[in-house]
């Protein structure tokens, strides 16, 4: 079963990897780049603190939340799993192509998916009443997700687990500000 999981994966990264052209790179290097976004990220602090006024806590829970999913992808299952990324599997490596280089020797579970994700879905998850079109969040951890693929520095199951990880970090966050910031109401 895993053996064919392995297979299927390969062969959704050879379709999604192999489908490059300059125009791809360009838009998919520029997506990846975890720097290009710091406006966006800047607007939704701005939000959260402007609609939930407990900041101690907000910031509180922002912290918690990218320590989650990132010490879970990173810290714990890179090292523990050790799958190879695309650009370092001897079986496949002659072939990915790789515009923006390869970055580490390990690659399950996606950084850049999970603290994506972790982000989109706390945000949405605070923010659904407030904001129309904060679920735009969504498909933009998604075209984050898929550019890590795009770009051969992970396979899909790599995206999808950090994805998971994302919303399970983002919901518990969610849940642990929610708890407090009632308690702090009424207390």
């Amino acid at each position: 079963m895993i053996d064919q999981l392995e297979q299927w994966d390969k062969a959704l990264f050879r379709i999604i990897n192999g489908a490059h052209n300059s125009f791809g790179d360009f838009v998919m290097t520029w997506a990846s780049n975890k720097f290009i976004w710091i406006p966006l990220y800047v607007v939704l602090l701005y939000w959260l603190f402007k609609y939930k006024k407990n900041y101690g806590w907000m910031a509180l829970s922002l912290g918690l939340l990218i320590l989650i999913s990132d010490q879970t992808a990173s810290g714990l299952l890179k090292p523990w799993v050790a799958r190879l990324r695309p650009c370092h599997d001897p079986e496949i490596m002659d072939w990915v192509h790789t515009p923006d280089g390869c970055g580490g020797r390990y690659g399950f579970a996606s950084s850049h998916s999970s603290n994506m994700f972790a982000l989109a879905f706390f945000c949405w998850f605070c923010l659904k009443d407030k904001l129309k079109y904060i679920w735009l969040l969504l498909p933009w951890a998604a075209l984050i997700a898929y550019s890590r693929v795009y770009l051969g520095v992970h396979f899909p199951g790599d995206v999808i687990t950090g994805a998971l990880i994302g919303l399970i970090a983002g919901y518990i966050c969610f849940r642990l500000f929610t708890f407090v910031s009632t308690k702090k109401q009424k207390g």
